[in-house]
């Protein structure tokens, strides 16, 4: 399953001097089509989409074919987020409880009483080393890009500064989603960051912007200002699934042959959903039974 329309895209810019990293994006349309597949609601829509773009921005700050995935562990009712990504821009993801939904906070979606101002997210990196690195930081607000922000200053000592936004349509689709991230690296300059954190603070809402035509090209633009900067990439993103059949098989022989004869016995056949892509896959008794005889051979 791929998605992979044009105003799905990210762009990566430096400041001319390297002292200050730019990226935005627009994810509305595969965030449209993670809230189809899920069947999800507007506050779930809402909380999945932020973290898909949340997870693009990030995963875009890896080196080429390393990849991470963002989990948040709230107290809310959404249960779990997980999203995965690439350096690609291939994004996965899905919530626990797809169907929740709660009454606006004034003009807001309320995602932070979706997920829970209590509970932990964790960022997990495959950068090629035998070991993947593991960063975990206690919740603090639940609204996902502060505590995504809060993450890189406490768990990588980098200050952040990120937006993310998913705007729903009263059909309940979703109409808009994107988001921007902001890294000012050392040394600093503290009267240039003043000047970013100002601009950042008078921009209003991610989706306001986006909804009255603005790019992720002119987003930066304004928060750049008079700083100049140059452009390191351009790229689409896509909501894309690594699963498939062979690995499915791969998951129920790793629950052994006492597993694989009680599901013959019970019910002679297994259905399996994939949790981020909906996909069905079927093991009628023939397929178990073949499993079973290459387990005990």
């Amino acid at each position: 399953m791929e998605t992979l329309q044009k105003d799905n895209y990210l762009l990566r810019v430096i400041s001319d001097d390297g002292g200050i990293l730019g990226l935005a994006c627009d994810t509305t349309a595969l965030v449209e089509e993670a809230r189809r597949l899920h069947c999800a609601s507007e506050t779930a829509a809402a909380a999945l989409g932020r973290t898909l773009t949340g997870g693009a921005l990030m995963a875009s700050l890896l080196k080429r074919d390393q990849r991470l995935a963002i989990k948040i562990e709230g107290n809310g009712p959404l249960k779990k987020i997980l999203v995965e990504a690439d350096s690609n821009g291939a994004l996965r993801g899905f919530v626990g409880d797809p169907f929740v939904e709660l009454p606006p906070r004034g003009e807001k979606i309320d995602v932070a009483g979706a997920v829970g101002k209590e509970g932990f997210l964790t960022v997990m990196k495959d950068l090629g080393a035998k070991e993947p690195y593991s960063g975990i930081v206690r919740l603090r607000t639940g609204e996902i890009a502060t505590d995504l922000a809060h993450y890189f200053t406490e768990s990588e000592q980098i200050p952040t500064a990120m937006a993310l936004g998913v705007h729903v349509d009263p059909t309940g689709a979703v109409s808009t989603a994107g988001g921007f991230l902001i890294q000012t690296l050392p040394p600093p300059d503290a009267a240039r960051v003043d000047r970013l954190v100002e601009r950042i603070g008078g921009l209003g809402p991610v989706t306001r912007m986006l909804r009255n035509g603005r790019t992720p090209e002119t987003i930066l633009a304004t928060i750049y200002g008079d700083i100049p900067y140059r452009i390191l990439e351009k790229k689409a993103l896509a909501l894309r699934c690594t699963c498939s059949r062979d690995r499915i098989e791969r998951v129920l022989i790793s629950l052994g042959p006492q597993e694989i004869s009680a599901l013959i016995a019970d019910t002679g056949e297994a259905a399996v959903t994939c949790e981020f892509c909906r996909a069905a896959y079927h093991f009628p008794r023939q397929d178990l039974e073949r499993l079973q005889a290459e387990m005990q051979a």
